[in-house]
């Protein structure tokens, strides 16, 4: 058992958080990361236990596009600085992995200077993938070469050259060294060469057993890349789509389906893959702007803290702010936010309150890190299943729908159980365990003994006032409420993130401002919704209407169906397209992704 077991993360995009310029101007150093120091006692105080960080390294602008690995943003501070953050995070128990962009540099990385400068007679001419002296660019450079996703300001390297393989894993080891750090997410690892991976694993594995490696991964067998030759973990991005739209279309057999299918991936054993999943990050919307009835927020992280993986928390989400992605940019998606603005939080924000309630009961419940899974009861509306460890099981249940609803459950050996979300009891009757789970709510089981008595105890103070009870004009909370004068904001006057949060409305969208929220088109629309397609899709339809050969277009000017097509044209080229093939294709809606995958092919 390594500490990532049992890791409950918090996910930060620092540069957004911290509101540093969008543009490096590499002068002195900002200390901006400082300011996040007060973060890490926040991210202790609900319950999770390790922090994803990053990117961090000095870089042009979004951070991807990497000018030196060995120094700190100029924007977030000194290598100090860093320092001393990841020993404060420490010292308060929360373990810290770094954004690793081995993919790709920016162009003011030395390497790609020393290119410009010397041409054919430098020797890092290699470390780039084709480098071609007789092309040119819209840099006017006099050369070409490959990128990544299409932007030449992200070069990519050439992960074959030995030289390149050994630079990075010398900088792997110094982020070891130097900041004393617990891991790496590697970036874009759907499209680094396996041998490259392999090399850094092996790095990994001699800096310490438990040093993690996971990475971001969107699309395909995730076997490929978790196992004990390359990866420790990937980015669960099949279960990212299946919570929010199997909450939005009332379908808990797409969630079920995927879950049993990624179970089945590692060899239906709890160690056989532990994907990293997430209700959103830094590159999707937020999970409060995708739900189309809002109350979805609670069994959405009921299910992400209890099915098999790792759970991840996006900075913000836990007070359930929303950010929409934007066509040209993801600004919104990775606001500066204050602390301040929030410290009332676990206290008047039902959001962050079932967030710390869910953190504290992952980590005292050690079948929801190590138990297997078991499907028990499915509808499209009511989802139920097991989680079995040392001969005890704890069940979870969730209920998509606005009215409440009974399960019945094959209890074991417990004579009762005690849901620790809402602190109900509930005895077996010949072998069955009867519950009723509330309205958009969900419940987790647990046998009652002294120590789960114990536990229940920690997680009602956690979520005191949770249950909430419904009126015609949405749900309230049943403890006493605030004053009025600090739950309606004055006329004129817009209510604040955590007022809106602490009455959860109900808001019932018209059919196009459902379309709007949800941010993607949802499958198998009802027909008496009529969803409004926004103009970009209303664009793609009529490209359908008079289609273009997908030869004569580039890759980024192809719509998804059409990059969908072109994947599965060059997988027949390589053989046989089993199903399971076809379907890994179409379930990837991700633009940039379907790029990456098309241009993979050789």
């Amino acid at each position: 058992m390594a500490w990532y077991d049992e890791a409950v993360f918090y996910h930060i995009y620092p540069l957004g958080l911290a509101g540093a310029p969008k543009t490096n101007s590499y002068g002195e150093p900002e200390h901006r990361l400082n300011g996040l120091l007060p973060w890490i006692s926040h991210i202790k105080d609900i319950g999770c236990t390790a922090l994803y960080i990053g990117p961090l390294f000095e870089s042009v602008g979004h951070g991807y596009e990497t000018t030196d690995y060995k120094k700190l943003d100029s924007r977030l501070g000194t290598n100090e600085d860093l320092a001393a953050f990841v020993a404060e995070c420490h010292k308060q128990g929360i373990r810290v992995i770094l954004d690793g962009v081995f993919n790709h540099t920016g162009r003011d990385f030395f390497a790609f200077q020393d290119i410009k400068k010397n041409r054919e007679h430098s020797p890092y001419k290699d470390w780039y993938c084709n480098v071609n002296f007789w092309g040119n660019n819209e840099y006017n450079d006099g050369f070409s070469y490959e990128n990544w996703g299409g932007y030449n300001l992200l070069v990519k390297l050439n992960q074959n050259n030995p030289a390149v393989r050994d630079y990075i894993c010398d900088v792997i080891r110094f982020w070891a060294s130097e900041f004393k750090i617990d891991g790496i997410r590697l970036d874009a690892a759907d499209v680094l060469d396996f041998g490259y991976m392999q090399a850094l694993r092996q790095t990994a594995n001699e800096i310490g057993p438990d040093f993690w490696l996971m990475g971001e991964v969107i699309h395909g067998d995730y076997t490929r890349w978790v196992n004990e030759g390359t990866l420790h973990s990937v980015t669960n991005y099949h279960l990212h789509k299946a919570l929010y739209s199997g909450h939005n279309d009332h379908n808990y057999f797409e969630i079920a389906h995927t879950v049993k299918r990624l179970y089945d991936m590692g060899g239906s054993r709890p160690d056989g893959l532990k994907l990293y999943n997430f209700a959103d990050n830094h590159d999707v919307e937020r999970i409060y702007t995708k739900l189309n009835n809002k109350d979805h927020f609670v069994p959405v992280h009921i299910l992400m803290y209890t099915l098999p993986g790792v759970p991840s928390v996006y900075y913000g989400s836990e007070f359930g702010i929303e950010g929409k992605k934007e066509r040209y940019s993801d600004d919104s998606l990775r606001p500066a936010l204050d602390l301040k603005d929030y410290q009332d939080a676990l206290k008047d924000n039902v959001c962050t309150r079932l967030i710390c309630a869910l953190g504290k009961i992952r980590r005292k419940v050690k079948a929801l890190s190590y138990g297997g899974y078991k499907e028990l009861v499915l509808t499209n509306r009511q989802y139920g299943f097991a989680r079995d460890y040392n001969g005890e099981t704890v069940f979870v249940a969730v209920n998509n729908d606005d009215s409440e609803a009974s399960m019945s459950l094959p209890a074991g050996n417990a004579a009762s159980y005690r849901d620790l979300l809402s602190g109900d009891k509930a005895d077996v009757c010949g072998g069955r365990l009867m519950i009723t789970i509330q309205a958009n709510s969900g419940g987790i089981w647990v046998p009652v003994s002294r120590q789960e008595e114990q536990e229940a105890d920690i997680a009602q103070e956690a979520l005191d006032g949770f249950k909430t009870v419904k009126t015609d004009e949405g749900p309230i909370q049943e403890k006493e409420a605030p004053a009025k004068e600090n739950m309606e904001p004055e006329k004129g006057q817009e209510s604040s993130q955590d007022q809106k949060k602490e009455t959860m409305q109900d808001t019932h969208l018209a059919a196009d401002e459902q379309t709007e929220a949800a941010g993607e088109k949802q499958p198998d629309a009802k027909a008496n919704q009529q969803p409004k397609e926004d103009s970009l899709q209303q664009e793609d339809s009529k490209k359908k209407e008079t289609p273009i050969p997908a030869k004569k277009k580039a890759y980024e000017e192809m719509t998804i169906e059409e990059l969908q097509q072109e994947i599965l044209e060059k997988m027949a080229m390589n053989g046989p397209v089993t199903d399971r093939m076809r379907l890994d294709v179409m379930e990837n809606v991700y633009h940039n992704s379907l790029i990456n995958w098309v241009k993979s092919f050789r």
